[in-house]
């Protein structure tokens, strides 16, 4: 069987262009030690006055100036304005606060992580919880898909990197992207039947090894149909409650573990096998697609 891995993904150049060393000013940074924290420092910066206004209505600014340390990944105000007009305006308002939490914490990474240390990794967790992507080139780093435009702006409790716009988390519940795949047909079907769309849908997090489509038609002659049944809703919930995990669990983490305990009570390998990774005796095909 094989299966896709859904979770709530760079050979790195040796010469991007983003600029590794310390770019902030003398007026901002002292030489010795930075006097200002990360919201005192985006203040002073003067071009990030939309990032703190956003913070205030986001009752984050205190977080930014607590100890940390944390990785700020700074949109300036040209990034915000890039938005759809009205954008920023509808997420000040104090009914779009949760939202507005979201989008700021996907910003900000656990951690002072410098521009190599950046570099150096293929994808980092925000304190959002969804990784930010970071992609190196020949001509540019990228973090979210937003290109770092100035590295290491050090701040007392952290550091700052510049970016040329706004990054967003995804807003899509774990159902709602099987859906938009069009290969889980049969899987929405059996979660419908079982009940438990409402349950991937709540907050979790959970992690999902999802059959496709392909996969539930490898079952037996009639398999589906028996599970299907009103009368068989318990074993039914039991088969897909097998395919998930609690927690968002990306697959390095999962191959660490070497194991993985479902809800439904079970515990599957987790391994490579002739190059693929595999759970249990499945192969999993594509890993680490997000959801809110």
């Amino acid at each position: 069987m094989n299966v896709l891995f859904l979770t709530l993904p760079i050979l790195l150049a040796s010469n991007p262009t983003v600029n590794t060393e310390n770019t902030c000013t003398a007026s901002l940074v002292n030489a010795k030690a930075p006097a200002q924290n990360i919201v005192e420092t985006a203040v002073s910066a003067g071009q990030f006055k939309t990032l703190v206004a956003a913070l205030g209505a986001g009752s984050l600014d205190g977080v930014l100036q607590g100890d940390g340390p944390f990785t700020v990944f700074a949109p300036t105000d040209a990034a915000f304005s890039a938005l759809p007009e009205g954008t920023v305006k509808t997420l000040l308002l104090p009914e779009n606060k949760a939202m507005l939490q979201s989008i700021l914490k996907y910003h900000v990474v656990s951690g002072d992580l410098r521009a190599k240390q950046v570099v150096g990794s293929a994808w980092l967790t925000s304190l959002q919880g969804q990784r930010i992507n970071i992609v190196s080139s020949d001509i540019k780093v990228t973090a979210g898909g937003a290109q770092i435009v100035k590295a290491n702006i050090e701040c007392s409790n952290g550091v700052i990197h510049v970016i040329d716009r706004v990054i967003l988390p995804t807003t899509e519940d774990l159902v709602a992207v099987a859906l938009a795949d069009g290969s889980f047909k049969t899987l929405a079907a059996a979660l419908q039947a079982a009940s438990l769309v409402e349950t991937l849908r709540g907050e979790g997090p959970f992690t999902v090894f999802a059959p496709t489509d392909q996969a539930f038609a490898k079952l037996p002659q009639g398999t589906i149909a028996m599970l299907l049944k009103p009368e068989n809703k318990a074993k039914l919930a039991a088969v897909l409650t097998y395919h998930v995990v609690p927690g968002r669990i990306m697959l390095n983490q999962a191959l660490q573990a070497g194991t993985a305990t479902t809800i439904q009570g079970g515990l599957l390998p987790v391994y490579y096998k002739d190059s693929a990774a595999m759970i249990g005796e499945s192969k999993i095909l594509q890993a680490n697609i997000e959801a809110k």
